[in-house]
């Protein structure tokens, strides 16, 4: 059911493969849009999340990546243009059990397979996402291509193997540069000026740090003298794809502007915070994905299920003597949020890997950007009493 346009039937589906770089095959069934060449290539991960397929597909940390979804049964909700967390989709394709062939939704505006084709995005049909989840599971994820294997586009598995064999991955590479804004925009209103540096940024996160105040979203190559030329009264890290290693103007920025005002990242911000203080970064087997994650809270003990989207973490054996640890993952251990403490031991910055905004997932950790507001409120209340001690 691909498009006209592609040179494949709009009236039935086409078969297509998968295939991963370890010679992994899976046959299914072409779905979406149809690259010029056939096929479609990137990282393959799994997402475990049970709903919000648009948000997901939509989401630009997903830049370099396919998306397998591992809930079998995608599309039956439809799509809604005002669900969408970007302007494009950043995804090199999606992975799916069962695309409905109808959809019932009082909101819908149309189908997840005509969502996909107007927006460029391919996918594959039909094949066996629980093996594939467990060949990730056990070997990590890795490089994979798919596209029609029948039609005027077909493509035959040697070019899909080689096609995932050159697929460099998410290693090593600036896909930030790909997903940031390219002009500033603002957002909300109020007496507070938060600066949000987009690395990929998601629009529910605009909405939620809408309610702070005036939102001023800059592109990541922003440096720290044209954050601070907008007088912020907190400056945001945001989510996005990729390597944190392989944005080092944005670490150089956030460095600089550490101790100058109060800071808050999510996810890739997060990383980066954390290589703007000294810590590591660590890549994981599979990383993270999905609506379902367990996060303890370690300055209050409280257990959060999450909403997560990584393939990359902070060295929680890093932290020591730079950062304290706020919140673990409860599946694996691995660091999901950190502190840092001015020279006056009060916090200056802090950052989570989860996602608090949700969209899709629970809202278990939406506390974290009234925390964010009561860290700006604390360090405008530390700098009147500065003042008022000098008069």
């Amino acid at each position: 059911m691909t498009s006209t346009t592609s040179g494949l039937s709009a009236t039935r589906p086409f078969a297509a493969a998968l295939v991963l770089a370890d010679g992994s095959t899976f046959e299914g069934e072409h779905i979406g849009f149809s690259p010029v060449d056939g096929i479609a290539s990137g990282e393959v991960v799994f997402n475990t999340a049970l709903s919000g397929y648009q948000e997901i597909v939509t989401d630009p940390s997903y830049a370099g990546q396919i998306i397998s979804f591992t809930y079998p049964h995608i599309g039956n909700y439809g799509t809604v243009a005002a669900d969408s967390q970007s302007r494009a989709t950043f995804a090199r394709g999606i992975i799916v059990r069962d695309l409905a062939r109808r959809h019932s939704n009082w909101r819908a505006e149309e189908s997840l397979e005509s969502f996909l084709r107007s927006r460029g995005l391919a996918g594959i049909a039909g094949i066996d996402t629980r093996r594939l989840t467990r060949i990730i599971r056990s070997s990590g994820a890795m490089p994979g291509a798919f596209g029609p294997i029948e039609g005027d586009h077909a493509v035959d598995l040697a070019a899909l193997k080689q096609a995932a064999l050159d697929e460099p991955g998410t290693d090593g590479i600036d896909l930030v540069a790909e997903v940031t804004t390219s002009e500033p925009y603002t957002a909300g209103s109020g007496q507070r000026t938060i600066v949000a540096i987009d690395f990929g940024i998601k629009m529910s996160i605009v909405d939620q740090l809408a309610r702070l105040g005036r939102v001023e979203v800059m592109p990541a190559s922003t440096t720290a003298d044209q954050v601070m030329a907008r007088r912020p009264d907190g400056v945001f890290l945001s989510n996005g794809p990729g390597d944190p290693t392989e944005v080092p103007y944005a670490i150089e920025t956030v460095r600089s502007l550490l101790g100058q005002v109060p800071i808050f990242g999510i996810c890739l911000g997060h990383q980066i915070l954390s290589l703007a203080a000294g810590c590591r970064i660590i890549k994981l087997p599979f990383g993270h994905h999905g609506a379902n994650h367990p996060v303890r809270d370690e300055t209050t003990g409280d257990i959060e299920i999450t909403s997560q989207n990584h393939n990359f973490a902070v060295d929680a054996d890093s932290l020591k003597g730079v950062a304290e640890l706020t919140h673990i993952n409860l599946n694996d251990g691995v660091c999901q949020g950190i502190r840092l403490p001015g020279p006056d031991g009060k916090t200056m910055a802090f950052g989570v890997q989860h996602h608090p905004e949700a969209s899709p997932g629970p809202h278990d950790s939406a506390y974290l950007f009234d925390r964010f507001a009561a860290l700006i409120e604390d360090s405008a209340g530390s700098d009147r009493s500065s003042v008022e001690g000098v008069g």
